[in-house]
C-alpha cells in the first residue's frame, strides 16, 4: 500500500473527526436536556454482526428498534429468517440455525435456504466451494465480505467458499439481494452483498471439542481454546482438520483451518477486535459431466481413474492446491456523544491455484518452444515422442487495504454516514509445468522441479501481473421525522486503476504465432458515482411497507484488459485489433426493491418484488487466430421477480418456514464472439436461473432434542445462452436432528450429539452449468447459423455439477474446563 495515501487518508478523517466532535462537546449538555430519551442501544460494528444495514439508524430509528425487537423477542424460521428494517431486500440467518447446521458447510450452503439465492456444491461435506446466484446475478457479480473486510479474489472477483471459516465460528450471514449499501468494500458487485462474521469470544475459559464422522469416508476434528475474560481482553483460537472421499469417481479432499479472534473492550462505547482466518487446501477436483457423459459413463464417474501415458484426464493430475490467510481489526471508537468512529484494516494473502494435464513433446534437438522439452518427462528412458505433464496455474495475492467511516447524529431525526475505502493489491498469475511419470506430479504445489526451456528458463503458458489500486468514498444520510417514515439517500464515488502485463506463451521462440511469446503491457482507470435511495413507512408495530432503489458498478475483471490486450498484440492479429479494448467497459445496474414486511409473536411474513436492468454484463468469446480466450459484453440484461417468505409458530415448539421465488433473467442483444460467430441471445433465458424455486422448513425444539426437516424446490434451468438444452428441475429433502445432554461434570459441560443428512430421498440431478461459454449447446446439421456470415455456429456441451446422492454426518461434542 502506498504510505502516502493512506496517511493521508487517515488523517483527513481524523481531522474530521476532531472537528466535529469539538463542535458537538460545546452542545452536549443542551443536547443531553432537549433529548431525555435518547436511544442507548450501542451500534454494532462490523466484526460483529453482518448484518449493519441499521449502522446508520438515528436515535429515534434506534429507540423504536430497540423497543420492538424486545418485545417480539423473535427468532424466525428457527434462525432462517430475522427482523428486517432497512428499506431494501436484505435476509439475515441467525446462529440458531447456524450451529444445527452441518460442521463443515460453508455460507454458501447455508444462503441456500434465502428466497432469491440458487446455490449448489459439488460435494456437502463444504470442502469443495460452491456455485450460487441470486436473482440472476452470478456470484462473481456479489460482493462477499467476513468481519468487514471482502474477500471476493481482486482480479477476477470469484469468491472460494471453503477457504472461510468453521460453522462453530460463524456468528451470523446477510445475504443484500439486490445491492450493496454504499459503504461496502466491495469492487465487483454489481448485484447484491453476502457477509458474515465469526462469533465474539466468550467471556468463560474452556476447550471446546467435535467430532464429526459420515459416509464417504468423512472426518472432522475441531477445536477451539476459549481464554475467557482476561482483563478487558478475551479471545478464542481454533483449529479443524477436514477430509472426505469424493463421492464420485478417484480423489479426496483435505483442509485444515485455523481461525481466531480476540475482543478488547475499552469501555462500554469503544472496542477494538482483531481476526484471522487461515486457510490450507490439498484438494483433488471433480470433473463437470455433460448429459451425454452421464448417460454413457454413469452418474458416478469424474476423472479417469486407470492411468495411460497420453491421458490427460487422469484423477492425480486435477486438482487443487491453495493457501490463504486473511487478517483483519475492526475499531470502534466513540469521539462525542453524537459522533463514532469505525476503521477496519485488513490484509489477505493468497497462493495456490487449480492443476490440470498438458501433452509436451520430447525432443533430444535443443530448442525453446512451448510444450516441448529435451528431457525425459514420462521416465521411460528415452527423450521422444509425447508426455502428458502435470500444468498448475498459480496465483499469488498481496492485498491490504482499510475502510474508515464516521457516523454523526444531527439531534433525534437525522444522521449522517461518510467514510472512505482504500486498497491496493498486487497480484501475480502464471502456469507452470512438472513432470508426472506414472501420473504422479512431481510436485503437487508446482513450485519445484519446474519443466524449462533448453535455455535454463522456466516455461509458463502465461505469465501475468496486475496492480489494483482502489478509492472509494461514500456518503449516506438517513432522517426519520416522525415514527413512522425513515428516508435514506446515498452515494458512492469508486476509482479504479489497473494496470499491469500478460505475456502468453513466456519465453517461447516459434516460428508458429500461436506458439510464440506474445504479449504486452495494459493500464486502465474506471470511475463512477453510484446513488442508493430508500423509504420506509411503519404503519403499526406489526406492518412496514419500504421502496428501495440503488445502482451499482463492477469494473472488468484483470483478465478482460490485460489479456485482451495480448490477444491484440499478436502479430497475426491485425484483424481482431478491437479485442483489446471491446471487453473493457464496466458492468453498471439499476435495482429497484418494493416490499412489504409483517412481524407478529406467531407469525410473521415479507414480500419483495424488485427489478434490475443490468448494462455490459461481461461474458467470454474466442479469438481464432491466437486460439486464447477474449472477453467481450452483451449490452443488456434485465431480472424481475417477486421473492416471499413467512414464519409460523404453530405450536410452542414446533415453527414452520418457506419462501417461494419467481424470477426471470432475460438476456437483451446478441453476443458477438468473434471466432464462434454472433449468437441470437436476444430474448433467452440467462442460464441457471430457475424461473421457480422454493424452500420449506418444519422444526421442532424443545428441551435437549432438537429437528428438523426441509426441502428445496428448484425449478428447470437452461445450460447454454441460446436455450436449446434444459435440465429438469428437482426437490431435495435433508433431515438436522440433535440431542443436548446434561453436563457430565463441572469441567465436562455441554456435551451433546448431531446428525445431519442431505439429499434423504438419494435423487439425481444436474445442479449448474458450470462453462459460461456454452453458447450453443449443439448444431446438427449446422441448423444455427450466424446471421452476418451465413456460417454454421460453434457448438459446446454445457458441463453440469452434479446432485451427491444420500450423505450423512454425525458429530459429538463437549466442552472442557
Amino acid at each position: 500500500m502506498k504510505r502516502n495515501h493512506l496517511s493521508m487518508a487517515i488523517a483527513t478523517m481524523l481531522c474530521m473527526a476532531a472537528g466535529s466532535a469539538l463542535a458537538q462537546d460545546a452542545n452536549s449538555q443542551a443536547a443531553q436536556t432537549a433529548n431525555s430519551k435518547e436511544a442507548t442501544a450501542q451500534r454494532a460494528g462490523a466484526s460483529s454482526t453482518s448484518n449493519t444495514t441499521t449502522s446508520n439508524d438515528t436515535k429515534r430509528a434506534q429507540q423504536l428498534d430497540t423497543v420492538t425487537v424486545q418485545a417480539q423477542s423473535l427468532s424466525l424460521g428457527g434462525g432462517l429468517m430475522s427482523v428486517q428494517t432497512a428499506p431494501k431486500a436484505v435476509s439475515t440467518i441467525s446462529r440458531d440455525a447456524i450451529v444445527k447446521a452441518a460442521p463443515g458447510g460453508t455460507f454458501v450452503q447455508m444462503i441456500d435456504s434465502i428466497p432469491g439465492v440458487n446455490a449448489s456444491t459439488d460435494d456437502v461435506s463444504g470442502l469443495a466451494n460452491g456455485n450460487y446466484q441470486i436473482r440472476g446475478f452470478t456470484s462473481d457479480e456479489i460482493g462477499t465480505t467476513v468481519n468487514g473486510a471482502p474477500i471476493n479474489d481482486s482480479g477476477n472477483y470469484k469468491v472460494y467458499s471453503t477457504e472461510y471459516g468453521d460453522t462453530e465460528n460463524m456468528g451470523d450471514i446477510t445475504v443484500l439481494q439486490g445491492y450493496p449499501d454504499v459503504d461496502t468494500p466491495i469492487a465487483g458487485a454489481a448485484g447484491g452483498a453476502i457477509s458474515w462474521v465469526t462469533i465474539d469470544p466468550s467471556h468463560t475459559a474452556g476447550l471446546d471439542f467435535a467430532q464429526s464422522l459420515g459416509n464417504h469416508d468423512y472426518r472432522r476434528t475441531y477445536l477451539r481454546f476459549n481464554t475467557g475474560d482476561l482483563g478487558p481482553v478475551r479471545a478464542w483460537l481454533s483449529y479443524s482438520n477436514n477430509s472426505s472421499d469424493f463421492w464420485r469417481g478417484p480423489g479426496d479432499l483435505n483442509v485444515t483451518k485455523v481461525d481466531g479472534k480476540a475482543l478488547w473492550t475499552i469501555n462500554d462505547d469503544n472496542y477494538i477486535s482483531a481476526s484471522f482466518q487461515y486457510n490450507r487446501e490439498r484438494n483433488y477436483s471433480y470433473d463437470s459431466l455433460t448429459k451425454a457423459q452421464v448417460r454413457s459413463g454413469g452418474y458416478f464417474q469424474s476423472y479417469d481413474e486407470n492411468y495411460s501415458p497420453t491421458d490427460t484426464y487422469y484423477w492425480k493430475l486435477h486438482t487443487n492446491p491453495f493457501t490463504s490467510w486473511l487478517a483483519s481489526m475492526d475499531g470502534e471508537f466513540k469521539l462525542a456523544d453524537s459522533l463514532r468512529l469505525s476503521v477496519v484494516p485488513y490484509f489477505w494473502y493468497g497462493n495456490g491455484g487449480g492443476g490440470g494435464g498438458y501433452k509436451f513433446t520430447e525432443s533430444a534437438k535443443p530448442q525453446n518452444v512451448i510444450g516441448t522439452a529435451d528431457q525425459d518427462l514420462n521416465g521411460d528412458g528415452k527423450i521422444g515422442g509425447s508426455a502428458v505433464a502435470y500444468d498448475v496455474s498459480q496465483t499469488f495475492t498481496y492485498r491490504p487495504g482499510v475502510i474508515a467511516k464516521l457516523n454523526q447524529d444531527f439531534g433525534m431525526n437525522d444522521s449522517l454516514e461518510y467514510g472512505f475505502w482504500y486498497e491496493r493489491t498486487r497480484q501475480q498469475q502464471q502456469e507452470v509445468f512438472t513432470p508426472a511419470v506414472g501420473g504422479e506430479p512431481a510436485d503437487f504445489w508446482g513450485n519445484t522441479d519446474l519443466i524449462r526451456y533448453s535455455n535454463g528458463v522456466v516455461q509458463r503458458l502465461y505469465r501475468e501481473y496486475t496492480t489494483s489500486e482502489i478509492k472509494k468514498f461514500f456518503a449516506t444520510n438517513t432522517w426519520t421525522p416522525d415514527d413512522k417514515w425513515t428516508i435514506t439517500a446515498g452515494a458512492a464515488y469508486f476509482w479504479e486503476s489497473r494496470d499491469g502485463y500478460d505475456f502468453e506463451n513466456w519465453g517461447s521462440q516459434s516460428t508458429n504465432p500461436k506458439l510464440n511469446q506474445y504479449g504486452g503491457e495494459g493500464s486502465a482507470t474506471y470511475h463512477k458515482i453510484s446513488p442508493t435511495a430508500g423509504v420506509k413507512y411503519q404503519l403499526n408495530d406489526q406492518n412496514q411497507f419500504y421502496i428501495g432503489a440503488g445502482r451499482t458498478y463492477r469494473a472488468p475483471i484483470n483478465g478482460a484488459l490485460l489479456q485482451n490486450v495480448a490477444v491484440a498484440d499478436n502479430p497475426k492479429n491485425a484483424a481482431n485489433a478491437a479485442a483489446g479494448t471491446y471487453g473493457n467497459k464496466p458492468e453498471q445496474a439499476t435495482t429497484i426493491d418494493l416490499g412489504w414486511r409483517f412481524y407478529a409473536d406467531q407469525f410473521s411474513a415479507n414480500v419483495d418484488a424488485y427489478t434490475s436492468h443490468l448494462v455490459n454484463k461481461q461474458i467470454s468469446g474466442y479469438d481464432n487466430t491466437t486460439g486464447q480466450t477474449v472477453y467481450l459484453n452483451l449490452p443488456k440484461m434485465h431480472m424481475r421477480g417477486v421473492t416471499a417468505e413467512a414464519s409460523y409458530k404453530f405450536l410452542e415448539d414446533w415453527t414452520l418456514y418457506g419462501n417461494y421465488s419467481y424470477q426471470k433473467a432475460i438476456l437483451d442483444g446478441d453476443v458477438n464472439t468473434f471466432g464462434d460467430g454472433t449468437f441470437a441471445t436476444k430474448g433467452k433465458t440467462f442460464l441457471n436461473t430457475p424461473k421457480n424455486s422454493g424452500y420449506v422448513r418444519l422444526g421442532y425444539d424443545h428441551g435437549p432434542f432438537w429437528a428438523s426437516l426441509d426441502a428445496k424446490y428448484r425449478g428447470p434451468i437452461w445450460g447454454d445462452w441460446m436455450n436449446t438444452e434444459q435440465v429438469g428441475g428437482y426437490t431435495t429433502f435433508n433431515l438436522n436432528a440433535g440431542w443436548k445432554f446434561d453436563d457430565f461434570a463441572t469441567w465436562l459441560r455441554n456435551p451433546y450429539i448431531k446428525l445431519n443428512v442431505f439429499n434423504l430421498t438419494n435423487k439425481r440431478a444436474l445442479t449448474n452449468a458450470n462453462n459460461i461459454g456454452a453458447f450453443l449447446a449443439s448444431n446438427p446439421g449446422g441448423v444455427y447459423k450466424d446471421p452476418n456470415t451465413g456460417s454454421a455456429l460453434f457448438a459446446s456441451a454445457p458441463y453440469y455439477s452434479l446432485l451427491e446422492d444420500r450423505t450423512y454426518m454425525v458429530t459429538f461434542g463437549i466442552s472442557f474446563f
